[in-house]
């Protein structure tokens, strides 16, 4: 996605569902999705080893979140990256988010497939930053 795609996307989403979020101290995704609520969107934690993480209750799996998702974020080791997006693509998400360090090029290819842009190694926070100050 270009910069001013990405930004649209920002704009206009709403609930950004984190793959991976931890409740644990020092995490990125905890820091990251504190950032995210503070901006003003709803972050839903998507862990199956959290029950509730900043006020928001977690679920186990995408597919299993009962609302509507504008943007997957997702924190997970690069391998565990196909088994998220099958589940976006399920969902019907808007926008697939693989963060910084995160890459998987036939997990993208499977998204764009279904019609769902990605973005890839980058960060949300600072792309936020960036392009919406």
């Amino acid at each position: 996605m270009e910069d001013q795609q990405i930004a649209e996307m920002l704009r206009s989403a709403k609930t950004i569902a984190v793959v991976g979020l931890s409740s644990k101290p020092g995490r990125p995704s905890l820091g990251v999705s504190r950032f995210l609520k503070h901006q003003g969107f709803r972050v839903i934690p998507v862990n199956p080893n959290e029950t509730e993480v900043l006020g928001e209750q977690a679920y186990p799996s995408l597919v299993s979140v009962p609302d509507p998702i504008d943007i997957v974020d997702i924190f997970r080791r690069p391998a565990r990256v196909p088994e998220a997006v099958e589940d976006a693509v399920r969902k019907g998400t808007r926008c697939i988010w693989m963060q910084e360090g995160i890459v998987n090029d036939q997990a993208a290819r499977r998204a764009e497939a279904a019609g769902i842009p990605v973005v890839m190694d980058r960060c949300i926070l600072k792309e936020l930053a960036r392009l919406l100050p």
